[in-house]
């Protein structure tokens, strides 16, 4: 299998992948649903950081970058991408996640491990991009510090417009200059999925996937 089948088998595994009906946080319905958050071992982890890792190295071409990963679940995805780069491919590389609060003691500040600053080429690791709220606010406390975020990693692509009429991905890239990788998209997904059975359940028939083309095609970029 290639590490994209891989990915898929492990999320389904750790309960990371579910399909029915979901409300997103962007408020729309789906039927399916990602959480990185679900991920809760050793296992699981370490091998979630070497897909993104892969990811990485498939992707981002940068002297010396910054992973900065988002409170909460972009913590965790961080610093394990970090490990991996390292113990998989020699790569010394700086992380760096922010608090929810600043702290109010010591040297204060909001980030933990390397604080960003105008030296900084910052490649986000995020989970799952819907309507893309979540990454705008973090390259906006990366920016307050004057980095410079290049790229952004995140798990599955669900190929789905943001506020406007553009797809979420394709206008961070127009409003940042960010270049967006994923992992895979959900389109490979459903593809690999369709009827196909994995421990002896088919997690998308020909209904599931009718819904998820549907739900592609209402969500689609104009």
């Amino acid at each position: 299998m290639s590490y994209k089948e891989d990915f898929i088998h492990l999320m389904l595994k750790s309960d990371v992948l579910k399909f029915g009906d979901f409300k997103t946080k962007s408020g729309r319905m789906s039927p399916y649903f990602i959480n990185t958050g679900f991920f809760n071992n050793s296992e699981e982890i370490a091998k979630l950081g070497d897909f993104y890792a892969k990811a990485y190295m498939d992707n981002i071409k940068l002297d010396k970058p910054l992973l900065f990963g988002p409170a909460y679940k972009g913590i965790p995805l961080v610093v394990s991408c970090a490990v991996s780069l390292y113990k998989n491919y020699g790569l010394e590389i700086g992380y760096s996640f922010n608090r929810k609060e600043a702290k109010d003691h010591g040297e204060k500040g909001i980030f933990v491990g390397e604080t960003p600053n105008a030296d900084s080429d910052v490649v986000i690791i995020e989970d799952v991009i819907t309507a893309g709220t979540a990454v705008r606010e973090s390259i906006d406390i990366l920016k307050h510090y004057d980095a410079k975020v290049k790229a952004l990693i995140v798990s599955v692509n669900r190929m789905e417009r943001g506020s406007g009429d553009k797809s979420a991905i394709h206008e961070l890239e127009d409003d940042y200059g960010v270049k967006v990788y994923s992992i895979l998209d959900i389109k490979f997904i459903a593809d690999y999925l369709r009827n196909k059975e994995i421990d002896g359940k088919v997690y998308i028939d020909e209904e599931m996937y009718a819904k998820i083309m549907k739900h592609l095609d209402t969500y689609k970029e104009r």
